[in-house]
């Protein structure tokens, strides 16, 4: 069998360093907010070149703190993506504000600027891209639109840990940008984890507050929060991987090459890479009009596959409006129903991509 991502294979890779860091918590019995959690901060932020990095529960709690911090609510709209996991959409609607849904590169599949533009009406308040399957979003020109009409920049890095532009990391360079650690991330942990970065001290102090229910000291609640705090453990295994993201990230590039080639001459559409940015291949997603033969062969093979994502959140019940029948997104649309993502992580071998695209080619011969 060919996973989409083997977890147990790096876990082999990592073993001793991995097991080491986790006993030495065990031993101390430091579970919350202990020396590993700070330590992971200050080497995240570090690498990811911002003043504050702030952990937190999960990748959603990370963007839900985020919204919290920057005082969006009811009568707001943020401008995001349909094309995405619903946690982006989720966490606007939690603190009361209107997600914008808007259509897409039909290229990249990240949220397209000039469809932004048209967007902006005088209740948006902020811009919410997703750097989707590690591939950074146009943030240049998202960045002029947010700096002409004075909205917040806001990212979903969930998916982009190490991706940068011109070396400048994703969520380094914006308000807040929001980071998951769950374990099929670049960089991932063995159970749920986030991170919120920020340059803005102020807002950095608010977010330590929220995620540990509202409080800086002991007993003492300036407001309502969450318990939202990374777990010793998860931070000890973190920071063992941390040290080996880029690695990991050139051997993903290395991968989505090799599939590259040997899907140069198949009636599928590769993953394009606009130059804007280096993706770094959380998921290679591809496009093909006979997905469901593809699909077919891939599961006789025991070869992983998923499609990421079947329905636009434009269209999923929980945001089904009375008011209004949902926007009209065709481009959005039309990669939910062509979109098949392969496997894809650091440890693939080249023998593995050519067996996959083998057995993509003879299900469309």
């Amino acid at each position: 069998m060919i996973p989409m991502v083997d977890l147990k294979r790096q876990y082999q890779d990592l073993r001793g360093e991995i097991d080491a860091a986790v006993t030495e918590v065990l031993e101390s019995t430091r579970f919350i907010l202990g020396p590993n959690v700070h330590a992971l901060e200050s080497e995240l932020a570090e690498y990811l070149g911002v003043t504050h990095a702030i952990s937190c529960a999960s990748g959603t709690d990370a963007l839900h703190l985020a919204l919290r911090a920057a005082d969006l609510g009811p009568g707001d709209e943020v401008i995001t993506t349909p094309f995405t996991f619903i946690a982006t959409a989720e966490a606007i609607r939690y603190v009361g504000a209107e997600p914008v849904f808007v259509d897409i590169d039909p290229r990249t599949f990240n949220i397209d600027p000039e469809a932004v533009a048209r967007a902006i009406t005088p209740r948006t308040r902020a811009i919410l891209p997703v750097h989707l399957f590690g591939q950074p979003a146009d943030m240049p020109a998202l960045t002029r639109l947010a700096e002409d009409h004075l909205l917040l920049l806001i990212e979903d890095c969930a998916q982009s840990f190490g991706a940068h532009i011109d070396g400048v990391q994703t969520g380094s360079a914006t308000a807040f940008g929001c980071f998951s650690f769950f374990p099929s991330k670049n960089l991932g942990g063995f159970g749920d984890g986030g991170l919120i970065t920020t340059n803005c001290t102020p807002a950095a102090e608010r977010l330590l507050k929220l995620r540990n229910h509202g409080s800086r000291v002991r007993y003492h609640h300036d407001e309502i929060g969450y318990n939202s705090r990374l777990d010793e453990i998860q931070a000890a295994i973190l920071r063992v991987k941390l040290k080996r993201i880029d690695a990991f990230n050139q051997a993903r590039r290395r991968v989505a090459a090799r599939y590259a080639e040997a899907l140069a001459d198949v009636a599928v559409e590769t993953p394009f890479e606009d130059g804007i940015g280096l993706h770094v291949y959380h998921q290679y997603t591809v496009l093909t009009e006979r997905r469901e033969a593809v699909m077919a062969a891939l599961q006789e093979a025991d070869i992983g596959h998923a499609i990421y994502y079947p329905i636009p959140l434009h269209r999923q019940a929980a945001f089904d409006s009375r008011d209004a029948p949902p926007p009209d997104l065709p481009v959005a649309e039309s990669v939910a129903a062509r979109c098949l993502s392969l496997p894809v992580f650091p440890e693939l071998e080249d023998a593995q991509v050519d067996f996959i695209a083998e057995r993509i080619r003879g299900a469309l011969a």
